[in-house]
């Protein structure tokens, strides 16, 4: 098999239709309602999915909205084949951004970058995939027999609603390509992202006679002290060849109610990042029964909406391998961060992710993509395009 080496970007230009289009995009907020108070004018994807709609039918594309919940929807946009459908192809990226302020939804292009909330994360996914899709039905040729579908989704950033509707649907489809900000790779595995509540329970005393209590507070100390030790070491000894090894790290603690109470509970929640064959039952459970060996005995639960599973699809696909070559790129990589691929996976649809921008600018203040790497995004599609019966 046959590999083009991976092309150099060349530096692009804001006045492209792509980058319009993006900086379209950034200019409607679609804040994840979950990150806003009740009616906020800045949250929900739906005037995203709108201005969406008329660039797709404008381009001839036929169009359909999912509910997924009162008032948000995903958009499926489709190309049909010049003959019968006996193949299908996704386009999945969100349309959902975490919170900014006001002027980050005000794009600003300078030293052939695009700046803006949403602009890696992900709404330089979908002006690429849109634009391309929309290229190819008005310039041609369609695929003879291969449905291409656009399906901009909603709610990534909290709990993954778009992805597990379009995955409840039953929707076959040979592929997803799932738009993250990948640096332009082929990404074939991620891994699982998992929110763990532990509580220790004590016995509450007076703050001057801490004798005749059980401190929770303490006995969590212990617990911590264990997970960022004993426990992320473990991890570190079971690695997988994409994605290293599993990760633990404790980011809230809660406990006691004033300084002369000793307290009786103390909780925190901890991040574990998990590997492909990592159950969450299987995690939990183990961690439990470990702490209880060590004389630490606490109870736990699921802090996630829902379960946020690890990703990997075999790289020998053929269309994965088709689509490789587009992107000249001779391996796959995986990634730390979860994402709807994984939801879409576990629903029956082979699944990678791509898209141009790079994570390390996702949320931040300035968030930003190159116009560079949201052109050759849009390149790299329609050469797969291109590929397809």
């Amino acid at each position: 098999m046959i590999f083009v080496a991976k092309r150099p970007l060349i530096r692009g230009k804001a006045t492209t239709p792509v980058a319009r289009l993006l900086r379209e995009l950034i200019s409607i907020p679609s804040v994840n309602p979950a990150f806003l108070p009740a009616r906020h004018p800045n949250a929900g994807e739906g005037r995203v999915i709108d201005y969406l709609t008329a660039v797709a039918g404008k381009a001839g594309l036929d169009i359909e909205r999912q509910k997924v919940a009162p008032g948000r929807h995903n958009l499926i946009a489709s190309l049909m084949p010049s003959g019968k459908v006996r193949h299908r192809i996704l386009l999945a990226p969100h349309l959902d951004t975490v919170n900014a302020e006001d002027t980050q939804f005000q794009p600003q292009s300078r030293g052939g970058r695009i700046y803006g909330r949403g602009a890696c994360d992900t709404k330089g996914s979908a002006a690429a995939m849109l634009q391309a899709l929309c290229s190819l039905a008005q310039t041609g040729p369609r695929p003879r027999e291969t449905e291409i579908v656009f399906t901009g989704l909603i709610d990534e950033e909290n709990g993954q609603e778009g992805s597990r509707a379009l995955a409840r649907m039953k929707i076959s489809a040979d592929l997803a390509i799932v738009g993250e900000p990948t640096n332009l790779e082929v990404v074939t595995a991620h891994k699982g992202s998992m929110w763990v509540t532990l509580e220790t329970r004590g016995k509450a005393a007076h703050g001057a006679r801490p004798d005749l209590g059980r401190n929770a507070v303490h006995l969590m100390a212990r617990v911590v002290d264990f997970l960022e030790s004993d426990y992320a070491r473990g991890l570190r000894r079971r690695r997988h060849p994409l994605l290293g090894c599993g990760t633990v790290s404790t980011g809230v603690i809660r406990g006691g109610t004033q300084p002369n109470i000793v307290p009786d509970s103390c909780e925190v929640q901890v991040d574990r990042r998990t590997l492909p064959g990592e159950k969450e039952n299987t995690v939990g459970g183990d961690l439990v029964r470990l702490l209880a060996r060590k004389g630490l005995p606490v109870r736990w639960k699921t802090a996630k909406l829902a379960p946020c599973p690890p990703m990997e699809t075999p790289s020998s696909l053929p269309l994965i391998r088709q689509f490789m070559r587009a992107a000249g790129q001779k391996k796959t990589r995986g990634v730390d961060y979860f994402c709807d691929a994984a939801i879409l996976s576990e629903g029956g649809i082979p699944s990678i992710v791509f898209g141009p921008g790079d994570i390390a600018q996702a949320h931040t203040a300035d968030e930003w993509i190159s116009i560079a790497s949201l052109e050759q995004a849009e390149r790299t599609l329609l050469e797969f395009f291109q590929t397809l019966s």
